[in-house]
C-alpha cells in the first residue's frame, strides 16, 4: 500500500507576524493553496492509495467557506484514493466546523473524538479528532489494537511525550505507548519540524508559517508491504533565513541602509535580518525597512544595545549630563523588559536631540 501523510498545513492563516510588509500574508497563503495542488497532483500521477492528514489542515478562526470548498474540488480530482482526516487543535471538530456542517466528497473520512477504527482490505486505519482546542487524553493507553494480518495504521494529532499537566495540553501522547500497542505506521501532526525515523512520523508543517519554522517543508510518500519505506518530499518553493548584521561600526542609518541592501539574498529565501552589537545611532527598524531594494528581505528584528557610556556622560556637569543620571535612575528601577527597552529608545533619542 502506498500514501502520502501530511499535517499542519493551517490553510487561511492570518500570518499576522510573519513579515513587516503587509501582503507577505496573502503571498503565503496563495503558496499554501498552491503547495496542496501540488500534493493532489502527486497522488494523481503517483496513484497514491490513501492520504492521511493528521490534523491542522486549516485554521478554525480564519477559514472562508470558498477554501473549505477549494479544498474539497481538489479532493474531487482523487476519487480513487482515500482521504483520511482527523482534526487538530487549530481546527478541532467542534459543533460550528466544516468538519461537521459541510458536505464533503464521498473519498473523505473524518474521523470522530474517540479512536475509531475503518477496515480496508489491504490495512486497519485508526484516528481520532481534536473536538476542543485541547486535549489532555485521547484514550490510547487504554486501547486495543485487533490483529488480522493486515497493517494497523493510526492517524493522530499530539505531542510525543508531552506532559498531561501542561496548562495547555494537546494530547500527550507516550511514544512507549505507541510501540507498545504494535502500530506498524503512525501518520502524526501538531510539531512543525519533520522527524521521519522509525514508524512514529511528524511530517512537519507543509509550508513554512515563519521564521520560527526553518529548513525544508512537505510531506511524506510512504509504502508499507512487509518492510516501511519513507521518503521526505520538499513543496515550499520558498525558504526561510535569518542573518545577523552587526552595526558595532556602523555609524548613521545611511550606512546601515547600504550594507544591509549590499547583503546577497537567494531569490527562493524570505530573509529576516536581525541587528546585533552595540548601535551608534536609533534605529527605527519599520523606517530602515522602508528603504530596503531586495524585496526578500521581509522582517527587521533589532536586538542591538545602546553603545555610549551612560555612566561617563552621567558625570558630566551639563544638561546631557543630569538628563542620563536620570533616566539611569529609571532604567535600574524598571524590571518590564518592554518599558525598560523604551525607556534606552527615549536616552537615545534624548541624547541625539542634546548634541
Amino acid at each position: 500500500m502506498k500514501f502520502v501523510h501530511i499535517a499542519d498545513m493551517h490553510l487561511d492563516s492570518a500570518f499576522s507576524n510573519l513579515s513587516d510588509k503587509d501582503i507577505m500574508g496573502d503571498l503565503r497563503r496563495l503558496e499554501q493553496r498552491k503547495v496542496l495542488k501540488k500534493i493532489i497532483e502527486y497522488i494523481k500521477e503517483n496513484n497514491i492509495e490513501y492520504f492521511f492528514i493528521a490534523g491542522d489542515l486549516y485554521e478554525h478562526k480564519y477559514i472562508k467557506q470558498s477554501s473549505i470548498e477549494y479544498i474539497n474540488n481538489l479532493f474531487k480530482e482523487i476519487p480513487e484514493t482515500k482521504i483520511f482526516i482527523v482534526a487538530g487543535n487549530h481546527d478541532p471538530k467542534v459543533k460550528n466546523s466544516y468538519y461537521n456542517k459541510f458536505n464533503w466528497n464521498s473519498n473523505v473520512k473524518i474521523f470522530e473524538s474517540y479512536i475509531e477504527k475503518v477496515e480496508e482490505t489491504d490495512c486497519n486505519i485508526y484516528g481520532y479528532s481534536f473536538d476542543d482546542f485541547y486535549c489532555n487524553d485521547c484514550g490510547i493507553e487504554n486501547f486495543l489494537v485487533e490483529k488480522n494480518g493486515k497493517p494497523n495504521i493510526l492517524v493522530i494529532h499530539g505531542n510525543l511525550d508531552g506532559v498531561k499537566k501542561d496548562d495547555k495540553p494537546y494530547n500527550p501522547i507516550s511514544k512507549k505507548t505507541l510501540l507498545e500497542k504494535g502500530f506498524d505506521y503512525v501518520a502524526l501532526g501538531h510539531i512543525h519540524k519533520p522527524d521521519y525515523e522509525g514508524k512514529i512520523v511528524y511530517p512537519g508543517s507543509t509550508v513554512s508559517l515563519g521564521f520560527d519554522e526553518l529548513g525544508k517543508h512537505g510531506m511524506i510518500v510512504g509504502e508499507l508491504n512487509g518492510d516501511l519505506k519513507l521518503e521526505f518530499i520538499p513543496l515550499d518553493d520558498e525558504e526561510f533565513t535569518i542573518s545577523e548584521l552587526n552595526v558595532d561600526n556602523i555609524y548613521s542609518k545611511e550606512e546601515l541602509i547600504e550594507k544591509i541592501n549590499g547583503l546577497n539574498v537567494n531569490p527562493n529565501e524570505y530573509v529576516e535580518i536581525i541587528l546585533t552589537g552595540g548601535r551608534n545611532f536609533e534605529i527605527d527598524k519599520y523606517d530602515i525597512l522602508k528603504y530596503i531594494q531586495n524585496d526578500r528581505i521581509i522582517k527587521i528584528k533589532n536586538e542591538t544595545k545602546l553603545k555610549r557610556d551612560l555612566k561617563k556622560i552621567s558625570n558630566e556637569s551639563t544638561l546631557r549630563g543630569l538628563f542620563v543620571k536620570e533616566m539611569i535612575e529609571k532604567l535600574e528601577n524598571e524590571d518590564d523588559l518592554t518599558k525598560k527597552d523604551i525607556l534606552e529608545k527615549a536616552v537615545e533619542i534624548g541624547l541625539d536631540a542634546l548634541e
